[in-house]
């Protein structure tokens, strides 16, 4: 038999998701390593690859949008070979940095129909509506009747959601509706939709009122809201601005605190960096003094009134809205603390970590979403002579390509 009629053998993963033969040259979506596949190639992408070889790791995906929808690209991989590459991707970011010897942990997974905030994309057509979320690579958007990932009360909603689409929707653009769980119930910010008038504004608060959600939002400022949607923090209830960044899932958020708390060791002072509503500053503030530093004043408004709530139970929490990519914060504004906590977005924060390590703290916990910004930043902090003591892999996004990490940082 040739090789051309045994099929291409799939090497490896790539971050998407994608499966890529060994040369590097050629992306086949839907595959996994050790499989054989044959389809056609163009420009460097198999185009309806069939499997003639599979690996004992696929399995049937459990969404009838799989293959379709672009939300998910690893539906057919099993759960441990899945946790398993998310922990290597880890290991490969590192090791590009010349970081090795990491006690590296296992991946902790969050469930699938726990994801409780999801941006559905909404279009108009002559006849009828489109509601869900693009095709893989594609502009094109999937409607969508169920969803594995998302929490069941989105589901559950997405008739409600579609009932809008007509009304803030128009047919030369895109809207977005994010759409956020809370126990008061959802909490729906309208983006990138036409204009409102009063008498729309009023007929979008009527839904609203007969689905029962318990706020509306178009861009950040409220339409509706018949209770305050709040999210619980470790047992301390924040509000949210709309639209306001939350860690994907429940587990997620839990995990990361978790990792977080254990860096941070006994420290006393600790200033946290992009500190968004408080995921990690207000339970901090429970044992040590806090500086919340985020450049979003809305939601660092709502960590002060979630702070002020309290009564007293809490210590010293305080804020400052800053933007830490532009002005980060200095070696010798960090001397009056202990340790630090950073969390910053996809990109990572150079600047800042040089700060970090340039300074005189003792630890720091680190968060990310991306394992090669991270080990960019984790190498500044070896190298101004910290030790990276281990890092604790999370998947929020099952079934994606993303990982999310905490690791700990000690000065040697």
């Amino acid at each position: 038999m040739t090789e051309e009629a045994e099929g291409m053998l799939v090497a490896r993963l790539g971050h998407r998701g994608d499966g890529v033969n060994a040369a590097g040259d050629v992306f086949v979506p839907g595959a996994l390593p050790g499989e054989r596949v044959v389809g056609a190639v163009i420009e460097g992408r198999m185009i309806a690859p069939r499997i003639v070889a599979p690996s004992p790791d696929r399995v049937a995906p459990p969404c009838p949008h799989a293959g379709e929808c672009g939300g998910c690209a690893l539906q057919h991989a099993a759960p441990g070979f899945l946790a398993e590459w998310k922990r290597e991707r880890v290991r490969e970011a590192l090791a590009a940095r010349g970081i090795g010897g990491v006690a590296l942990r296992e991946t902790i997974v969050s469930p699938p129909r726990s994801r409780r905030r999801a941006t559905l994309s909404a279009r108009r057509t002559k006849k009828s509506v489109m509601l869900g979320f693009h095709a893989r690579a594609e502009d094109r958007i999937v409607p969508i009747e169920t969803c594995e990932l998302a929490d069941p009360r989105i589901v559950a909603a997405l008739e409600g959601l579609r009932a809008l689409v007509p009304l803030v929707a128009s047919r030369k653009g895109e809207a977005k509706l994010a759409v956020t769980v809370s126990d008061a119930g959802l909490d729906v910010d309208l983006r990138q939709v036409k204009p409102l008038d009063g008498p729309l504004r009023a007929r979008l608060a009527e839904i609203a009122a007969r689905e029962g959600w318990a706020r509306l939002s178009h861009e950040g400022e409220a339409l509706f809201m018949a209770r305050p949607p709040a999210q619980d923090f470790d047992g301390l209830p924040v509000l949210p601005p709309p639209g306001g960044f939350l860690q994907a899932t429940p587990q997620g958020e839990a995990a990361l605190r978790a990792a977080v708390d254990e860096a941070l060791g006994e420290a006393r002072r600790v200033v946290d960096l992009f500190a968004g509503c408080g995921t990690f500053a207000l339970p901090l503030s429970r044992r040590a003094e806090v500086l919340a530093v985020e450049s979003d004043a809305a939601a660092l408004a709502a960590l002060d009134a979630a702070w002020r709530a309290a009564g007293g139970a809490l210590r010293r929490l305080t804020t400052q809205a800053r933007d830490l990519f532009r002005r980060p914060l200095t070696p010798e504004e960090l001397r009056r603390f202990d340790a630090a906590v950073i969390d910053p977005p996809r990109a990572g924060a150079k600047a800042q970590a040089q700060a970090l390590a340039a300074s005189g703290l003792r630890r720091v916990a680190m968060v990310s979403c991306d394992p090669g910004s991270f080990a960019r930043d984790a190498r500044i902090l070896i190298d101004g002579g910290f030790a990276l003591e281990w890092v604790q892999p999370v998947d929020q996004f099952l079934w994606s390509g993303h990982v999310e990490l905490a690791a700990a940082f000690a000065r040697r």
